[in-house]
């Protein structure tokens, strides 16, 4: 801009040179109103060519320096959204670890997990006590067990129901006349 204003001043004093005029000290001074001063100028007069051009150049470098700038904010934006998204997921990754940590010290059923909301590890081992009463209460008043109960029986072991003798068994067939 500063270009534009000597590049004004020049062309004043030349046409003030070319008309003969004497400047005063207010001559060198550009006027308000923007290029006024050179509608006096023939439009294939050097020194407007010289503006003309100049006005051009600058115009085209605000549009690449608007560029560059509108670029680096897409690129400043799109690193910012990345840095973003990337905390987000270290946040989740970071709660879910705690859940399931909090999860598998109370002993908290895996079907029962999702239950467990809070944020911190104080908030989640409060919803696991709160979880596994509710269990307990559902369940008779029992606290759920890791341990499978025992009801297993070995094959070598007798039933609650002796098995029959073979001559017992058929006897009560032929007493029950089935033959």
């Amino acid at each position: 801009m500063s270009d534009e204003s000597t590049v004004a001043a020049e062309a004043e004093q030349q046409q003030g040179v070319d008309e003969g005029q004497e400047q005063g000290p207010d001559d060198g001074a550009p006027e308000t109103g923007g290029d006024q001063q050179f509608d006096r100028l023939p439009d294939d007069h050097p020194v407007v060519k010289a503006l003309n051009k100049a006005n051009k150049e600058a115009e085209q470098a605000r549009l690449k320096v608007k560029e560059y700038e509108d670029r680096d904010k897409t690129e400043q934006e799109k690193v910012a959204e990345k840095a973003a998204e990337a905390e987000k997921r270290a946040a989740e990754a970071e709660a879910k670890a705690l859940r399931f940590e909090v999860a598998t010290e109370k002993g908290v059923p895996k079907r029962a997990m999702k239950f467990l909301t809070g944020t911190t590890q104080e908030e989640l081992e409060e919803q696991a006590d709160e979880i596994l009463a509710l269990i307990g209460d559902a369940d008779g008043g029992e606290k759920p067990s890791r341990r499978p109960k025992e009801r297993l029986k070995s094959g070598a072991s007798p039933d609650s129901e002796p098995e029959p003798d073979a001559k017992n068994l058929a006897d009560s067939i032929l007493s029950e006349g089935r033959i």
